[in-house]
């Protein structure tokens, strides 16, 4: 009961806000509730707090004792959702696929079926000695995608 009704409000506050969406939402022992949210533009401190008050404004601590937390999805969290892809085209994303493929590549599409990354590398010429530089491409549909990162460059 206590759950529904917390995820209701969820909700609520999600179609309010169009630009945020939920990556995740728990309610542990004790009435901890634990909601993880992202943004296609990223999130700030007064989005979460924006989803905080939706929450606990509409809550009743004399009727349920309960704790709320509401964070941001980090940068070293996997993707998780097709939204996140799309507000990551043009960053470098490290991702680990299906037949133990890695790639190491520049994000460049994500749609409702697949992301598509696009790389460079040096390859041996055909003829003669040396190499040449490669433009290489593949798209990925999110099934076969185990886990993917958006890297961090200092």
């Amino acid at each position: 009961m206590f759950r529904s009704k917390v995820r209701t409000l969820l909700d609520d506050c999600l179609e309010e806000r169009k630009d945020l969406f939920l990556i995740d939402f728990d309610v542990l022992s004790g009435n901890t509730i634990k909601v993880v949210i992202d943004g296609d533009h990223g999130v700030s401190v007064e989005d979460c707090m924006f989803v905080s008050r939706a929450i606990e404004h509409n809550l009743d601590r004399e009727e349920e004792d309960f704790s709320l937390e509401v964070a941001s999805a980090g940068a070293t969290i996997p993707m998780s959702h097709k939204r996140q892809y799309k507000k990551n085209i043009g960053r470098t994303v490290d991702v680990k696929a299906t037949n133990n493929q890695k790639f190491e590549a520049i994000l460049t599409d994500a749609n409702e079926d697949c992301i598509t990354l696009k790389w460079k590398s040096r390859e041996p010429k055909e003829v003669g000695k040396g190499k040449v530089t490669i433009q290489n491409k593949v798209e990925l549909a999110y099934n076969d995608i185990i886990e993917a990162k958006v890297k961090i460059k200092f």
